[in-house]
């Protein structure tokens, strides 16, 4: 990296993640050169930070619903200390989105060299999120250079219509945009890192809830060959069954009549229509879809059949990702569908990954000091990011305010740092967390005791494997 000192300068510094307390620092200009440009970040607290970088074009006009471009080179400095907006999405409350959004976020130890690089992909149902909500300074502090991004959603994301079928090459990828965001951002990390400090030989992507779901998918591409080599997939509520091509145009088609489009659209007028009422009409969860270019297969089918990338990986759930139904009333019927939509799947992967590269599995359980008591049903969906990223909280989420939240924020942020440093979850405390073996079948708990569990269980989970055919 190269700095050039300046007069300090006030500004207000955001806390880990939005919704943390605001405070004010002193930080001071920091430079650095990519292949694109000269970036201006700021450094402060020995974390140098990069907001809003481009990594592609506007994916806008006759760029939306195509691959993403090259971002174009600039003459001059860039400044990089404002975080771009979020990709366009249909939540009221959310941040201020935009469909020119492909853009990440950097924060590198100062001085850094060769450092590993840890890469966070959001969640958010492929409807929702932007990667500024989290943010990578604790990370930084402890000698990793962290990414956080943002990717297309909804009906820009994850969609596909016949009239875009028809415009496209015969080769063309369709249909997974978001998937190809995500693979454009880790191709410029691997341009670019090394200018941070980072080294594109040490990646580790990891992710929650669509997040993992679309790391799981990344796992079995082969354009994700090369791009990392490690993965962590927290809360992957999925088995990884993905819709044909032939849905997913079907459910194109009634979106854009949703968004006042006309049965007989062509592409033109399709991009014509307005990004918000688009937006507006990508109801429910978007998921990887088969198109049969740039994925050839379901998430499932290749881990399945063992085409995916075999690399080191953390997989984990949560102890009450029924959070995510709250028709559930039942305490029965929250757990069934946590252990067949989480644990089930989180194991399979572990599984299927065991004999190559080691995988570890996890099940987090546990629940912040404020939010405990006899009606609590445990570790809610998405509870777990706040402690990995340090303890602060997140939209939604728990902060660590008390000494044993605080001292689980250390453990399982000790463990993914150390996973990123030297491939293995070395947490400073606690019991050795096991490689997963199927003949042990051991996983790490991280809860109120925290410590390896045997068969942790084994009989719900077997019995949820054994009605998803073709997992074991």
């Amino acid at each position: 990296m190269t700095f050039i000192r300046r007069s300090a300068f006030a500004f207000l510094a955001f806390g880990l993640v939005l919704g943390s307390s605001v405070q004010t620092a002193i930080a001071e200009p920091i430079r650095t050169q990519t292949a694109s440009g000269i970036l201006v970040g700021d450094a402060t607290d020995g974390v140098a930070s990069y907001k809003g970088v481009p990594y592609a074009a506007a994916p806008v006009g006759e760029r939306r619903w195509a691959p993403p471009q090259p971002v174009a080179s600039w003459t001059g400095e860039r400044e990089a200390l404002q975080f771009s907006p979020a990709c366009m999405q249909a939540s009221r409350n959310g941040p201020v989105a935009s469909e020119d959004c492909l853009y990440l976020n950097v924060y590198a130890p100062v001085g850094a060299k060769n450092a590993p690089v840890m890469v966070w992909i959001h969640g958010g149902s492929n409807l929702n999120g932007a990667g500024s909500i989290y943010n990578g300074a604790a990370f930084a502090r402890d000698g990793v250079v962290t990414v956080t991004l943002n990717y297309r959603m909804g009906a820009f994301g994850f969609f596909a219509h016949p009239a875009i079928t028809k415009a496209s090459a015969p080769d063309a990828p369709l249909a997974n945009y978001g998937l190809m965001d995500q693979t454009a951002a880790l191709q410029w990390v691997q341009a670019n890192i090394g200018a941070f400090g980072g080294d594109k030989n040490r990646v580790t992507v990891f992710g929650e809830s669509a997040g993992a779901i679309d790391i799981y998918a990344l796992l079995g591409l082969k354009t994700s060959r090369g791009l990392f080599n490690q993965a962590i997939l927290q809360s992957n509520i999925r088995w990884g069954d993905g819709d044909t091509l032939s849905k997913a145009e079907e459910d194109g088609a009634a979106l854009i009549a949703r968004a006042g489009g006309q049965a007989n659209a062509s592409l033109a007028d399709m991009r014509a229509l307005s990004a918000e009422a688009l937006a507006a009409a990508a109801n429910g969860s978007r998921f990887p879809i088969v198109d049969g270019r740039f994925m050839t297969e379901s998430s499932f089918s290749a881990m399945a059949g063992k085409r995916t990338m075999d690399i080191r990986t953390i997989v984990g759930s949560n102890s009450y990702e029924a959070s995510l139904r709250p028709e559930l009333k039942d305490r029965a019927a929250q757990t069934d569908w946590t252990n067949s939509m989480a644990g089930a799947p989180a194991r399979f992967i572990a599984r299927q990954s065991a004999d190559g590269e080691p995988s570890w599995l996890y099940f987090f359980s546990y629940v912040g000091s404020a939010r405990r008591g006899p009606e609590s049903p445990g570790a809610a969906h998405a509870s777990e990011i706040s402690y990995v990223f340090g303890g602060a909280m997140r939209p939604g989420g728990e902060a660590a305010s008390a000494d044993e939240d605080r001292a689980m924020a250390r453990l399982m942020h000790s463990c993914w740092t150390a996973f990123a440093k030297t491939g293995a979850p070395a947490c400073e405390s606690g019991p050795a967390w096991p490689q997963y073996d199927p003949a042990r079948d051991q996983l790490m708990e991280f809860g109120i005791d925290s410590g390896v569990r045997t068969n942790f269980r084994k009989e719900a989970l077997d019995a949820a494997a054994a009605s998803q055919p073709g997992a074991r």
